[in-house]
């Protein structure tokens, strides 16, 4: 096994950029050689099998969209209010955002999970695994909400981040409004 983190990375936001413009078909490790501009094989020394490099754009995934230690120490000085919780998510909207063929490929995984009970697996256990981090983050922060507020975050930011993401049906709203209100709309 190719023990190179950086190139691993490298070749994990490849992939991502891969199945972001050619959807889960397009993923192949050829492909992905192809784009990360290394040798042909390449790709498959650090992801041996196709789930072996699904595992691996999951968890690139995860490490693209965190928050920065930065962030959480600025979060975590700041009075818990739902003023707090706002910037929090729309912190979370930005970076999924910004990292927009992140998000793509995740929507793709997850979309191709509904066929792939293998890749259910993964991507299931790791969105359980944030959200499960999330409730513990929001509680320790002492930010308004609970397990049910923050389970309709999720549900919200996916449908407005696909919305944002493919065919706005409210360009005009700007995406910090329209969180702004779901954040007024849920914690009260």
């Amino acid at each position: 096994m190719a023990k190179n983190d950086t190139r691993r990375q490298a070749i994990a936001d490849a992939g991502l950029a891969v199945i972001a413009r050619s959807g889960s078909r397009g993923l192949t490790h050829r492909a992905i050689d192809a784009e990360a501009g290394v040798p042909a094989g390449t790709t498959s020394n650090y992801f041996r099998t196709r789930d072996a490099l699904i595992t691996g754009l999951v968890d690139r995934i995860g490490e693209r969209l965190a928050p920065t230690d930065d962030d959480l120490a600025r979060r975590a000085t700041a009075t818990p209010d739902s003023m707090l919780f706002a910037d929090y998510v729309r912190d979370i909207v930005r970076r999924l955002s910004v990292e927009r063929d992140v998000t793509l490929a995740l929507f793709e995984l997850r979309l191709e999970s509904t066929r792939r009970p293998e890749l259910a697996a993964v991507i299931s256990a790791w969105q359980r695994a944030g959200f499960v981090a999330d409730v513990a983050f929001n509680a320790q922060a002492g930010l308004p909400g609970g397990r049910s507020e923050i389970a309709l975050f999720h549900y919200a930011i996916d449908g407005l981040l696909l919305d944002r993401l493919t065919t706005p049906i409210d360009p005009e709203t700007s995406t910090d409004e329209i969180v702004d209100a779901l954040v007024r709309g849920l914690i009260r």
